[in-house]
């Protein structure tokens, strides 16, 4: 590893830790000039940064098994570089970061950190910042819908609590924002802090428009790194599958499992029907004979959170794929998921699920910001530490939520563009009455749904709530007739009162 210790100003020293020997380095250059240098230099190393006050805290067994592929990226500081207002514009849940287990986040720090030296390269001529802790939170947020993954790792320090925290200005946030995402953010923000701080931020809205934005449309493939070592893992999976009023196409979902290349160890089936004198429709389930053992759960309680729950504790697989009842996936589907969990060293994924003729739209691997209940897989011990939450049955979020859960216990969840499944969307089966909210009658209707706004209260920064309101509202704004908009304001807030109030009883 090559280690350069800097003062948040310049660069102190560089050493190689195969020796310890000092390595020489340009005085007038910026710190992250140096580190390209060093990078074009030393184009097989994991470069190491840190401030010099952590020169003697630095753990470099946890950064050589963070960096096991060259694909990735990790820090660490108790608070982030950009200011909280940066909530007001991103909503991702890589902002609300959980600093006690390593996190999947593009908020990177000038504390300590590593990269490998082939993808520090790759944005030498796109970020060129002189404030140190500007750039590595630019080259993170650049790469980290491109492959690059990014992680805030807590275990990067020995025992060390002096952790000086390098904050940006405001006038800083909005170039960073002008840089980063599309150009009305920066005037959302410019409103978000007039809105809710009473602060008119005209100088910063202003100077940021004399800022390109930037963009990088590199591949980042992981290769592995020669000093890391890839866990092999025994390849079994359960699949778990909620049921309700559709035996035709559970069977074809089973036929598709039966003839892959690699079959999965068991499949759970939870069937649902709340009729009190139904029984079973699956006779198949008996009367073929299938090639992995099928464990089959009739009740008449309603609910695919409940559903998903009970499967997950009958799971013993290595691995656990959600799946919809309603799906088709080709022959070599298990036998892929497999291949790419063990080349992008992931412990949960999210499978693209297309209906029938749609186009592929996203096409890279990459850590990302959602989940889907029946288009996942997830390493058996991540998945048995979450729980669906059941206060949002029939409602909305439950699958997001989950996803949540999965990475603030440290699971790095990444989107596979393949194998793809398709979504055939059953028009028969699911609920044979509608569910009815008890929000639903109330004269003053939640705004947005109270199931959301739980979700929302759980994981949230304040920012970022605050920021999710702003722009519903000029969202219901925009659609709202004209001799409606007067009064529009005092309803709005009427509405999400409600929906803050309905989210809390939940």
């Amino acid at each position: 590893m090559i280690v350069l210790l800097h003062n948040e100003n310049k660069v102190i020293r560089v050493y190689n830790t195969e020796g310890l020997n000092a390595i020489e380095i340009s005085t007038h250059l910026s710190i992250i000039r140096v580190l390209y240098d060093l990078a074009e230099t030393f184009p097989n190393n994991v470069l190491v940064w840190s401030h010099i006050s952590h020169e003697k805290a630095i753990n470099f067994h946890k950064i050589e098994n963070t960096i096991v592929l060259k694909n990735e990226m990790c820090s660490f500081s108790t608070v982030p570089y950009l200011p909280d207002a940066i909530g007001y514009v991103d909503q991702s849940p890589f902002i609300s970061v959980n600093r006690k287990v390593k996190y999947p986040t593009w908020v990177m720090s000038s504390q300590i950190g590593a990269i490998h030296a082939s993808q520090m390269i790759k944005f030498k001529t796109i970020v060129e910042d002189n404030d140190f802790g500007y750039a590595l939170n630019s080259i993170a947020k650049l790469g980290m819908p491109r492959g690059l993954f990014c992680y805030s790792e807590p275990g990067l320090f020995i025992n060390d609590t002096n952790i000086i925290n390098q904050r940006a200005s405001i006038g800083t946030l909005f170039k960073f924002v002008k840089q980063h995402y599309k150009i009305q953010w920066i005037f959302f923000l410019f409103l978000t802090y007039l809105w809710y701080e009473k602060r008119i931020k005209i100088i910063g809205l202003i100077m940021s428009l004399f800022y390109s934005h930037r963009y990088f449309q590199e591949v980042i493939e992981p290769v592995p790194n020669s000093n890391g070592s890839l866990q092999i893992e025994k390849p079994s999976m359960d699949v778990v599958i909620p049921t309700i009023g559709r035996k035709k196409f559970l069977y074809d979902v089973l036929q598709d499992l039966r003839h892959q290349t690699v079959l999965p160890n068991r499949v759970i089936i939870i069937e649902q029907n709340p009729l009190e004198d139904s029984n079973s429709e699956l006779d198949y389930l008996t009367t073929e004979t299938w090639p992995f053992i099928i464990d089959h759960t009739f009740t008449h309680q309603a609910g695919a959170c409940n559903a998903r729950n009970i499967a997950i504790n009958k799971v013993t697989s290595d691995w656990l794929f959600f799946a919809d009842d309603d799906i088709r996936i080709e022959k070599g589907f298990v036998e892929s998921v497999f291949y790419n969990l063990k080349k992008y060293n992931a412990n949960a994924c999210v499978l693209s699920c297309l209906l029938e003729g749609q186009i592929q739209t996203y096409t890279e691997f990459h850590q990302t910001s959602i989940f889907g209940s029946g288009c996942s897989v997830v390493k058996t011990n991540f998945a048995k530490k979450v729980d669906f939450d059941e206060k949002l049955e029939f409602g909305f979020g439950e699958d997001y939520l989950y996803g949540l859960e999965l990475r603030n216990n440290g699971a790095n969840v990444v989107y596979f563009p393949s194998p793809a499944i398709i979504h055939l969307k059953a028009s028969i089966g699911g609920f044979r009455t509608k569910y009815v909210q008890p929000w639903e009658n109330e004269k003053i209707q939640p705004k947005p749904s109270p199931t959301i706004m739980y979700v929302n209260l759980k994981y949230k920064t304040v920012t970022q709530l605050l920021g999710s309101k702003a722009l519903l509202f000029l969202k219901m704004f925009a659609r709202t007739e004209l001799s409606k908009k007067v009064t529009l304001y005092k309803q709005f807030n009427l509405r999400w009162k409600a929906s803050k109030s309905w989210a809390k009883k939940l």
